[in-house]
């Protein structure tokens, strides 16, 4: 079953429109990550990577994390679009979100922006803005999206959206 898309309004735009294969984009957006207690992540160089029916993915540059926030953590994962991920581990103040984050160092063919950057788990931090507003994650525990007011659904990820 097909989920009914919800119609964007001025502002807003719809998962549904997003691209499958995905498409990757440089945005314009500030970041802001923060575990323990602690800003692990303040930058406005972020790329986003677009798939329908998922809320963007912001891959972030490894270099501007914090010293110390990510670490390599075991497993990997492959995406038949970006290639092999493998995990990382995301540290601030005393508190550790283990393989809260991935990325692709040897990414497929047209996702090479994403070599030296990151995506994780919003739900797995403390706080996770962008331009100052508060993400929401992505249903379910397996997708990374990250969704804002301006992003409409309905969202894979959630109970019953697996078969979509």
């Amino acid at each position: 079953m097909r989920p009914k898309r919800i119609a964007p309004r001025a502002g807003q735009e719809s998962v549904w429109d997003y691209p499958r294969p995905p498409r990757v984009e440089r945005v314009s957006r500030r970041v802001r990550i923060a575990l323990g207690g602690t800003v692990i992540f303040d930058s406005d160089d972020v790329v986003r990577v677009l798939e329908t029916s998922h809320p963007p993915a912001y891959y972030l540059r490894i270099d501007d994390f914090a010293p110390g926030a990510l670490a390599p953590a075991p497993g990997s994962s492959f995406c038949e679009f970006k290639g092999r991920a493998r995990y990382l581990d995301v540290r601030g103040g005393r508190a550790v979100a283990a393989a809260a984050a991935w990325n692709y160092p040897d990414p497929s063919s047209g996702f090479e922006i994403l070599v030296d950057r990151v995506a994780l788990y919003p739900g797995h931090m403390d706080r996770c803005t962008v331009d100052g507003v508060d993400v929401t994650p992505q249903p379910g525990g397996f997708y990374g999206g990250w969704i804002t007011p301006e992003i409409v659904g309905p969202f894979k990820g959630g109970p019953g959206s697996m078969g979509w």
